[in-house]
Formats: C-alpha cells, structure tokens, sequence
C-alpha cells in the first residue's frame, strides 16, 4: 500500500512540473534561435517549418501570425539599450536607422499585444511616413505627452513593448551582429 501512495505521489508532481513548465515555455517562449541585437530580440525561424515546438505552442497559443521567412522579420523591444524596461511614464526616443527594407513598420503594444489605446489613434510609424534628417536618420519620441515630430503617446501605461517589422530585407537567420543589421538605438531621456 506505501508502495502504490508513494508511486501516486510521484506521478502527481511529475504531472505538476511538467504542466507547469509547458505552460512557461508556452507562454514566455524560449531562447531556442532567438537572434538579439541591442535591446531587439527576432525569432527568425518562427514564420517557417522548422520552427521549434515550443515556439510553436506559443503562436498557437496567442493567436499571432508570424511573418513568413521570405516576407520579412519581426523583432520585438521589452526593454532600452541599458535593459530598463519600457515605461510608458518616461519619455523614450528610438533613433538611427533600419537595416536595408523595401518597408518597415514600429509599432506600440501593450505587454498583452494589445494596441495601446489613445485619443488620437496613433499606433505606430511606417517607413512612408516617418519624418527623417537629411542623412536618412530619424528620431520617434514615445512618451505620454506630444512631442514635436515623429511622436508616439503611450497613455501613461507602465509597461509596453515596441515592435519593428522588417518587409523583404535581407536580414534573417544568418544575421548574428548590429554591423548585419543596424537596428535603431532606444534611450530613457527622462522620467518623472
């Protein structure tokens, strides 16, 4: 009978740690081909067949559509380049250039993935739009209050992430370095 109990028991935290730790990786995602440069982090692999199971648990679970490795990347922003976290509070400028696209867009979400919801319904800047210095270079303000120029307003929210999709460029698996892909600077100017 101590047998059987005993057995029970270590089935049942075998069972809890492995669901615990499948809905971790399905819902945090994995490090497994992750491409980081700076405070951007892509999963080049997440849009073709060879992309991992628990990155494939994750999509599956949120819903997202990945971008298709011929269509182009996204890389995601959680935190600036001195790894603070985005603060919707604080004010943040994301500057410098993208790598070689025919079209990029940056936009503004929520830690959820949600849009991050403002009265002018400004959510992110295409490479159409975006106002830039004469070298081609560009600075976006984000922050909760207007800003001259490229400005982004995240409604004070505390945490946000910022995302660049890059359309037919070059840059994917093989990218390793900032040299590959010059991806824009993001610096904490100030917090109240």
């Amino acid at each position: 009978m101590r047998l059987l109990i005993s057995t029970l028991l270590a089935l049942l935290i075998a069972a809890a740690v492995g669901l615990g730790l499948t809905y971790m990786t399905s819902t945090r995602g994995t490090d497994l081909g992750t491409l980081k440069i700076g405070a951007w982090t892509a999963r080049p692999k997440n849009g073709t067949s060879d992309v991992d199971p628990y990155s494939r648990a994750t999509i599956a679970r949120s819903g997202e559509l990945p971008i298709g490795t011929g269509d182009g990347i996204a890389f995601t922003a959680t935190a600036d380049d001195k790894n603070k976290p985005l603060d919707g509070r604080c004010d943040v400028v994301v500057s410098g250039v993208t790598p070689a696209a025919r079209f990029w867009t940056l936009t503004l979400f929520d830690r959820k993935g949600h849009l991050v919801a403002n009265a002018l319904q400004r959510y992110g800047f295409t490479s159409q739009e975006i106002i830039r210095a004469s070298d081609g270079t560009f600075e976006i303000h984000i922050a909760s209050r207007a800003r001259a120029g490229n400005w982004l307003p995240t409604g004070g929210i505390e945490r946000y992430a910022l995302m660049l999709r890059l359309y037919d460029t070059p840059v994917g698996v093989a990218t390793r370095t900032q040299r590959d892909a010059p991806l824009p600077a993001i610096t904490t100017t100030g917090c109240p």
